[in-house]
């Protein structure tokens, strides 16, 4: 299953059933598990760690050394999930001594020409579209999605079930359940669609919607539409996800609609 014009490295270990095609180079230490398909013109650096029944299209580079002038050579990986798709020219860089490691999780996929940066760690069922770069340290929790051409600012978190609109700069953290849009980064709404696809009741969406309602659209300052979100939302996981979010965001989440 490995192309004789393939160069896999003896010290790669490959699980049963992977493929590799022409031209793709696997350096030492990687581990790759069963199933997974990695296409032509790949390149695959030491300390990667790839799970199973993945998909690696041409031109894809993973674990390359971070783009850090920091960086001081420190043993580190680049870790991908199972069953995750990643596409054309694809670059995944390994960690810094920050985190140690840089994280794509389970099932994602990552369209043409996708960057992430040393140090990311993104969650599973996460869809990062054509372009997107994710700069250092960013956090992409499950199940979000990032339209083509994002951009990001380094240390920004972008909650679960979160869509971020298409060619948008994120500068600070997303918090969960929303959609973002326009320049500066604004809230657009609550991602009902997504979160109905994905199995939350009409309950669990309305109380979504209450929690916003509170924090962007009521135009309040932030302690005090907290204040208000925990007097008259009713306690739930998406009630706690969300003012834990804002509790841990110390560098502030984007604005609401002026």
């Amino acid at each position: 299953m490995i192309s004789e014009l393939a160069v896999v490295s003896p010290k790669a270990e490959l699980a049963e059933g992977v493929v590799v095609e022409q031209f793709s180079t696997i350096y030492e230490d990687v581990k790759i598990g069963k199933g997974t398909k990695i296409g032509p013109n790949v390149v695959i650096y030491p300390g990667t760690r790839i799970g199973e029944n993945c998909e690696i299209f041409p031109g894809a580079i993973i674990g390359a050394v971070p783009q850090d002038l920091k960086f001081g050579g420190e043993y580190t990986t680049c870790e991908i999930g199972n069953n995750t798709i990643i596409r054309e020219c694809v670059t995944i860089h390994r960690g810094t001594s920050d985190r140690m490691k840089t994280v794509v999780g389970n099932n994602c996929l990552l369209m043409g020409y996708v960057h992430v940066a040393h140090d990311c760690i993104i969650g599973n069922n996460v869809i990062l579209a054509n372009y997107t770069g994710l700069s250092g340290h960013n956090v992409i929790e499950d199940y979000a999605i990032l339209e083509g051409k994002v951009g990001t600012q380094q240390f920004v978190r972008v909650g679960a079930h979160a869509f971020v609109a298409g060619a948008s700069l994120i500068r600070k953290n997303v918090p969960p359940f929303i959609r973002v849009a326009r320049e500066p980064l604004t809230f657009a709404g609550v991602n009902a669609i997504g979160l109905r696809r994905r199995g939350m009741s009409d309950e669990g969406i309305k109380v979504v919607e209450d929690i916003y309602r509170i924090l962007f659209v009521m135009n309040t300052n932030m302690s005090k539409a907290i204040e208000q979100i925990k007097l008259e939302v009713p306690d739930c996981p998406e009630r706690e996800q969300v003012l834990q979010f804002i509790a841990e965001s110390d560098k502030g989440i984007i604005r609401g609609p002026m």
